[in-house]
């Protein structure tokens, strides 16, 4: 594994970011804005994107601008998303790098990461991309999830990681999208 992301093996997790979630989430808009950007930027860089919905009758659609961006939604009960069979179908393959981020951070985002860890995965977690309703919440996600091995990352730390070097070929495409 390697210490840097790695695009060639990553695969870009977005839990639950929907419509009746998001606007009670603290700073929800700037976790909508940073998922944006990372699922653009794997789109450009060839980087598969799974959504979760957890309940979407009652908790609504994923936001319309993510969804378009996602290759498959998974639709789940459980608050850690690996209960669910499709989900973990879904990252079958070669991509054992999984770039996390989400709603809510203490709930469906850190059970998905403790889960993903417990089956041996290597999880690296967005820390601006993720979101609570309370602030406090979140921060014990993220020291929680760190504890339990997960990396902790920014997404531009991610984006740049996945590039490696300023003469990628995709560079300007993703610093447009970042400035």
């Amino acid at each position: 594994m390697s210490y840097l992301c790695d695009a060639s093996r990553s695969l870009l997790l977005v839990i639950d970011l929907q419509q009746k979630l998001m606007p009670v989430i603290a700073d929800g808009e700037r976790v909508l804005k940073r998922a944006m950007l990372l699922a653009q930027a794997a789109r450009l860089l060839g980087i598969p994107v799974v959504g979760t919905a957890q309940q979407p009758l009652r908790l609504g659609p994923t936001m319309p601008d993510i969804h378009a961006l996602l290759d498959k939604t998974i639709e789940k009960t459980g608050f850690d998303a690996c209960a669910s069979a499709d989900f973990l179908a879904a990252l079958e393959g070669d991509r054992d790098e999984l770039i996390v981020l989400g709603c809510e951070a203490h709930v469906c985002v850190l059970q998905t990461a403790l889960g993903l860890l417990h089956r041996k995965r290597k999880v690296r977690l967005v820390a601006d991309a993720i979101g609570s309703r309370d602030n406090a919440d979140k921060a014990a996600a993220i020291s929680r999830a760190q504890a339990a091995g997960a990396d902790i990352l920014s997404s531009e730390m991610v984006m740049f990681e996945w590039m490696r070097d300023s003469e990628h070929p995709q560079f300007r495409q993703i610093l447009k999208l970042i400035k």
